[in-house]
């Protein structure tokens, strides 16, 4: 009796672990399944074996790879808040130090792409002052440097590029921009002072040229209505025509600075997406 209850108990015991192997069999041949297709570049086929996979895998030994694939893919297609939400999912299930640092740092990347710069800022800061990945301090200050590629602060990113020894293409990219940027600011201060020198200093002649000499024509006009005494024409003109020319003096210098200012980071940023080797958000 006690023979045929130990064989029972063997065979029950050899059943459950043969069934334990061959479910972690299917469970390997799926996910291997899942990420050809991801390799393939069939994103959202991909997420769905993923998501197959997820539900069948009751040891959760596949949760963090799964869900950071998902996010991969989910970010391929511009899905950013999906991917954020699976990323989200790999941090939680994060085996390792390494893995919650991938898992933050592809979260980090995410918001750098959809420009939700204060938010990556924020996150990166977490980062830098987490005692656990104080040997990642380079891998930070790279993130850190895309951030501010893309918050349009050249010269914060250069400084963050520079503590990088390995990476001075980058560092010279950035003080590139920075120094060719033109100022917004003094376009309109120069502006204020002399009608149409902002469209000067962004090299627009003929408009700031326009910008002058009707500034000139108007202004002329006004002081010698004032000086007649005819002060209705002095202000008629004044408020109609100087003014309007003036103030329209004062935003072309704005346009003209913003609209040189958005092709030399434009081409900047051309360069990063097309020519650029190296780790991208």
């Amino acid at each position: 009796m006690k023979f045929k209850t130990k064989s029972i108990l063997l065979l029950i015991f050899f059943l459950f672990v043969k069934n334990e192997i061959f479910s972690q069999e299917i469970l390997e041949k799926q996910f291997e399944y899942a990420k050809s297709l991801y390799n393939k570049e069939q994103y959202f086929d991909s997420i769905t074996e993923f998501k197959r996979l997820l539900f069948f895998d009751s040891s959760h030994k596949f949760n963090f790879l799964a869900d950071n694939y998902i996010g991969d893919a989910y970010k391929m297609g511009a899905k950013f808040s999906d991917a954020i939400h699976y990323y989200t999912l790999a941090e939680i299930n994060a085996k390792n130090y390494n893995d919650l640092f991938l898992a933050k740092v592809n979260i980090i990347r995410v918001n750098i792409l959809r420009r939700t710069t204060d938010r990556a800022l924020q996150l990166l800061d977490s980062l830098d002052n987490d005692g656990r990945f104080l040997n990642r301090k380079k891998e930070i200050s790279y993130w850190k440097g895309w951030t501010f590629i893309f918050a349009d602060k050249w010269n914060m990113a250069s400084e963050e590029f520079a503590i990088i020894d390995s990476n001075k293409t980058l560092q010279k990219l950035c003080e590139k921009v920075d120094k060719e940027k033109y100022s917004v600011v003094f376009a309109q201060i120069i502006s204020h002072l002399i009608p149409g020198a902002g469209q000067f200093y962004t090299g627009h002649y003929l408009s700031g040229l326009m910008s002058l000499a009707w500034n000139g024509l108007w202004g002329y006009l006004a002081v010698k209505a004032f000086i007649n005494n005819r002060i209705f024409d002095g202000f008629m003109i004044t408020n109609f025509l100087w003014l309007r020319f003036y103030n329209g003096n004062l935003q072309n210098s704005k346009n003209f600075a913003e609209e040189r200012n958005l092709k030399i980071t434009n081409k900047a940023l051309g360069y990063l997406q097309f020519d650029y080797v190296g780790t991208k958000p």
